[in-house]
């Protein structure tokens, strides 16, 4: 197979560059899109709408966790075979992992089907009662379509085991571009369908995925393609023990980012999450900028480490930190120009419709720099699979992390930047433990619950 990973540092080094400078193209593309369905899709829909909109979309993220973490225990264990250039073992991991996700699939999507017709959509999204029989329905083509792409998902795992996230990262300005087209022509076509908009955006995704899974594993990936024959559930402990932990860090991960929708559609109403996700997606571009550089260096992490090339890791964790730096410089520009872009991107007339603080601004701007600093550290650490430690301290901050938008909002009477100021307190570990968890493991030296 050619897709199996090379020996010696530079090799890796150059894989990795070539990845960053492919993902980085694509993911421009990807970015220029995405701004470019946010207008078309506002016009489309009222604010009010397309807040509710982005809160459902949010809710699905909180199903995210039934994957017990099989997807990084999967990146982790794969990346090892294919560095040991055991194929059977990485084929026989692929297939257990694509059985036991299908069977958690089924069997949450049965219940929630079961379940969804009981639920008070109105109230769980504070609306008007009379759009619950709507609500329902999107809420059904949302769930439906995310079911199927957690699966359909693994064929991204498996590229970002083999070092090869660009390719991976390919699916979705194909999707966007899919929903792009399909929102231009509904907006032409029919007027402010929120079940129209849900069935056009959930399953873009879908469709590009299951095209490239047919492609890769019946050509690139044809020798480690998911069989029935090769499922084999007593693998199941070495990727669960690792997974697991992943899951419980990605629970606390999805209380933290994901419950800020429904917490300002709670406290301020649904159209306040229009200017706020509004405002999140543009500072994200800086979080997605510095994903595509450390993206491909967790699997390049694994691997260097299995080889005992501590040299080169120490080498490229210097070099992210540089690229960091350029990353802060970058925020603070996108903090000084913010509103002439939001008024060039959304139109004179929309923007003039939201109201976005200062404080808000402000707030998600250090948000993210704190964010990016400690996924240096993070990127190294989640591969070699030293979670423990982050393990309980993300949960512990997950645990903060309501209380304390509360506090902020009921007794300090702050408005959004108060969910803000809180994710940036609940996520201590990454940039203040994980910086010396590293030093620690990287000088040897990390004992018990350091080295775990």
């Amino acid at each position: 197979m050619t897709g199996i990973i090379n020996g010696n540092g530079h090799v890796r080094s150059q894989k990795v560059r070539r990845n960053i400078a492919a993902s980085l193209v694509i993911k421009g593309i990807t970015v220029l899109i995405g701004f470019m369905i946010v207008p078309i899709t506002l016009n489309y829909l009222d604010q009010t709408s397309y807040g509710i909109w982005l809160t459902l979309t949010s809710l699905v993220a909180w199903f995210s966790f039934f994957d017990i973490g099989l997807g990084n225990g999967l990146r982790n264990k794969l990346s090892e075979a294919l560095a040991k250039n055991d194929i059977l073992l990485a084929k026989k991991y692929v297939s257990t992992t694509y059985a036991i996700l299908s069977i958690i699939c089924s069997i949450t999507g049965i219940i929630f089907i079961i379940g969804n017709q009981y639920i008070n959509w109105s109230k769980v999204l504070n609306t008007g009662s009379i759009m619950n029989p709507q609500l329902a329905a999107v809420a059904l083509v949302i769930f439906g379509f995310f079911f199927l792409q957690f699966v359909l998902n693994l064929i991204g795992i498996v590229l970002m085991s083999d070092q090869r996230p660009a390719m991976s990262n390919l699916f979705s300005p194909a999707a966007n571009l899919i929903s792009l087209a399909a929102i231009y022509i509904l907006s032409h076509t029919t007027h402010g369908s929120l079940l129209y908009l849900s069935f056009a955006m959930s399953s873009a995704p879908v469709l590009v995925l299951i095209a490239a899974s047919f492609i890769l594993y019946s050509g690139r990936y044809r020798n480690i393609s998911p069989s029935f024959a090769h499922v084999d559930f007593t693998y199941s402990r070495e990727l669960l023990g690792l997974g697991v932990r992943f899951f419980l860090i990605q629970v606390s991960g999805i209380i933290l980012f994901q419950s800020s929708n429904i917490m300002i559609a709670q406290f301020f109403g649904p159209r306040e999450v229009t200017p706020y996700n509004i405002a999140y997606k543009y500072f994200s571009i800086t979080l997605m900028i510095f994903t595509i550089v450390i993206a491909p260096f967790w699997s390049a992490f694994t691997e260097a480490w299995v080889k005992k090339d501590i040299e080169w890791i120490r080498k490229t964790v210097r070099i992210l930190l540089l690229i960091w730096f350029v990353m802060f410089a970058l925020n603070i520009l996108m903090l000084i120009f913010g509103n002439a872009f939001f008024r060039l991107w959304l139109g004179k007339k929309v923007f003039a419709g939201m109201y976005m603080t200062w404080s808000l601004k402000i707030t998600l701007c250090i948000y993210f720099l704190t964010y990016t600093f400690g996924g240096v550290y993070n990127m190294f650490i989640n591969g070699l699979g030293k979670l423990t430690l982050q393990l309980y301290l993300s949960f512990f901050g997950a645990l903060m992390f309501i209380p304390v938008s509360l506090v902020l909002i009921r007794y300090f009477h702050m408005g959004m930047e108060a969910i803000v100021i809180a994710m940036i307190v609940s996520n201590f570990y990454g940039p203040f433990v994980a910086p010396v968890q590293y030093r620690k493991l990287i000088t040897l030296t990390a004992r018990g619950l350091w080295n775990r």
